[in-house]
């Protein structure tokens, strides 16, 4: 009977004094209004909200780390943006679901949220459309720094990839900026993402007539010793095709910096032409031949009879 009293007493002390004053300490804040339009903003409510937000960003840098274990320290550093706007859109979820809990009403914040999330959307498609082209690069690597590309008619070294563009300078050393939704929505040219080795070639035409195989020869030696054209694969020469003016010839090669193509090209152009020259191969000039028809001039009759 004695441990019964004791055992009620004990409940009745934890019951009423130690959760009761727990509950007191979480319900003490303010609260306005009655019945269905009651708004109560407590200590516990607070508490619940901090809680909230440790919760998820705990989880989304579980999240994070998940995602971004196989990358580099480059790569990791670009996803950072991409969950710190996605932590930023998780808080907003959770103060409205706290506003909720307090007994706000939400449904118009979320319907004017609606109607602006829709108009942001359309002014920032584009931006959008970065957003998730940088998203995509980082992801599936399909542009790294160092690679080589040509857009629009222009070739450009990659120097950095951000979020939102990337960044290459071109081969006058002029710096591109380039919106990330164009490498997923157009055709561009990565010279470099398979391997650094790419094939160029120069073309030239010689006077109908020349000894072909001597072109040919003259045209591989071009080549044979100009610095920045590799060994291996050998470089070769295509008869193209008969023109109008002159044989089409073009000399192929191999080069492991195509940026500085150009500079190569035209190195061996100005071989070629030293070679011709001494070898007596010349290059024309487009010709066109006219003809000029004439007819005699009719003697008028009129002038005639007059002169009689």
């Amino acid at each position: 009977m004695v441990q019964e009293n004791v055992t009620e007493q004990i409940k009745e002390v934890v019951t009423d004094d130690i959760w009761g004053g727990i509950r007191e300490f979480l319900e003490f804040g303010f609260h306005f209004g009655s019945g269905n339009k009651e708004i109560n903003i407590t200590v516990g409510l607070l508490i619940l909200v901090l809680f909230s937000f440790v919760v998820a960003s705990f989880l989304l840098k579980w999240i994070r780390m998940l995602f971004t274990r196989k990358m580099d320290a480059t790569d990791k550093n670009k996803f950072i943006s991409v969950f710190k706007f996605i932590k930023y859109i998780t808080y907003v979820i959770v103060v409205f679901a706290t506003l909720s809990l307090a007994g706000i009403n939400v449904t118009p914040f979320l319907a004017a949220s609606a109607a602006l999330l829709v108009g942001l959307g359309l002014a920032l498609q584009e931006l959008f459309q970065d957003i998730i082209g940088g998203i995509f690069i980082i992801l599936d690597k399909s542009l790294l720094v160092g690679d080589i590309v040509e857009i629009n008619g222009k070739v450009g070294r990659v120097i950095e990839i951000k979020l939102r563009t990337t960044r290459a300078i071109t081969r006058d050393d002029k710096i591109v900026i380039i919106p990330n939704h164009k490498f997923i929505t157009e055709t561009i040219y990565n010279y470099t993402q398979n391997h650094r080795t790419t094939r160029e070639s120069v073309s030239v035409g010689v006077a109908y007539g020349s000894d072909t195989e001597k072109v040919k020869n003259l045209l591989l030696k071009s080549v044979e010793n100009q610095k920045g054209v590799l060994k291996s694969p050998k470089p070769f020469v295509l008869f193209e095709d008969f023109g109008d003016s002159s044989l089409n010839f073009s000399v192929l090669f191999f080069v492991n910096d195509s940026f500085a193509d150009p500079r190569i090209k035209s190195e061996i152009r100005f071989s070629i032409d030293s070679l011709f020259r001494e070898n007596g191969v010349s290059i024309p000039f487009p010709q066109r031949d006219v003809h000029l028809f004439t007819q005699p001039v009719k003697e008028d009759s009129s002038n005639s009879m007059l002169e009689d």
